[in-house]
């Protein structure tokens, strides 16, 4: 795959041009190793200067698919694709990534058969937004390494705006709130817990509707820990309704977090070009806000 650049004003080093496409020092020597960086169709060494016009060309050696990875012909939704992303929308209850439980159909195995169907030059998908296997909504995949390491590098930039919805339980009783506490993992289970020794990890939210036994509300992730969203609202006391692995209690028969991944928006490293990405919330999700409806006479916040 070839991707290419033209230098629009003067720079002093061929390296110092990739940087400033978003290029990191570890991937350029990545891309030494691994691909060829040619200028004006020749190999360069990295120190080259670069005058306006000219044209940056970078081949990178194609990713042949992982025979250790299963091929699962289950269908996808995706929402969005082109030669640096795929966009999907995943459904509760599917595996992101193939593990001890399931190492033949989780979403990686499903995108493995898809980008094989479609004879893909790149057929390793690079998960950029992991979701859990009970959350429904927006997973972002890069299709390539170099797109895998730039989305890494906005994420770490903060400039990937994610945003989900959640049913908590009880009344949230602030319309806004930031939870900024560390989290670690539990050494005495598989949850995330609230600790001075943990990572840092922000989360801010608005309520969208009240009920007198849960509430709805947006929520922002400024960091992406493990469970972030599920850890700080149970540390909160209002863990998500289904989530049982933080005691959050079923709710109008909601079995799973009511947890769904709804936007998604970031800048594209390629091309400049503003990706918005929405997910409506699913039909179990529609179905326990309308029984809270019908049950309580929610009110919106």
């Amino acid at each position: 795959m070839d991707l290419t650049w033209s230098v629009t004003t003067p720079v002093t080093s061929l390296k110092r041009f990739l940087a400033q496409q978003g290029v990191s020092h570890r991937v350029f020597n990545d891309l030494k190793r691994q691909g060829i960086i040619r200028v004006n169709g020749q190999v360069e060494t990295p120190a080259v200067a670069l005058h306006v016009g000219d044209q940056v060309m970078v081949s990178l050696p194609a990713e042949t698919a992982d025979p250790a990875v299963a091929v699962s012909s289950e269908p996808i939704t995706v929402l969005f694709q082109n030669r640096d992303w795929l966009v999907i929308d995943k459904p509760a209850g599917l595996n992101v990534v193939p593990g001890p439980a399931n190492r033949t159909d989780t979403l990686v195995n499903r995108i493995k058969g898809y980008l094989i169907a479609e004879g893909a030059e790149n057929q390793v998908p690079h998960i950029v937004t992991r979701l859990d296997r009970f959350t429904s909504g927006l997973v972002w995949v890069a299709r390539h390494r170099l797109a895998n390491s730039l989305a890494s590098q906005l994420q770490a930039h903060h400039a990937v705006q994610k945003r989900y919805l959640a049913v908590v339980s009880g009344q949230l009783p602030a319309d806004h709130g930031l939870i900024d506490q560390p989290l670690a993992s539990d050494p005495t289970g598989y949850n995330q817990m609230v600790s001075p020794a943990g990572k840092p990890a922000k989360t801010e939210y608005w309520v969208q509707q009240r009920f007198p036994q849960a509430t709805v509300v947006k929520v922002q992730l400024h960091t992406g820990r493990t469970h972030q969203i599920r850890a700080h609202f149970a540390w909160l006391g209002y863990p998500l309704v289904g989530d049982a692995l933080y005691d959050g209690p079923e709710v109008a028969g909601m079995q799973r977090q009511a947890l769904h991944a709804a936007s998604l928006q970031f800048t594209d490293p390629f091309d400049g070009q503003e990706r918005h990405f929405t997910s409506p919330v699913p039909t179990d999700w529609q179905q326990l806000v309308t029984k809270l409806e019908q049950t309580t006479g929610g009110r919106q916040a």
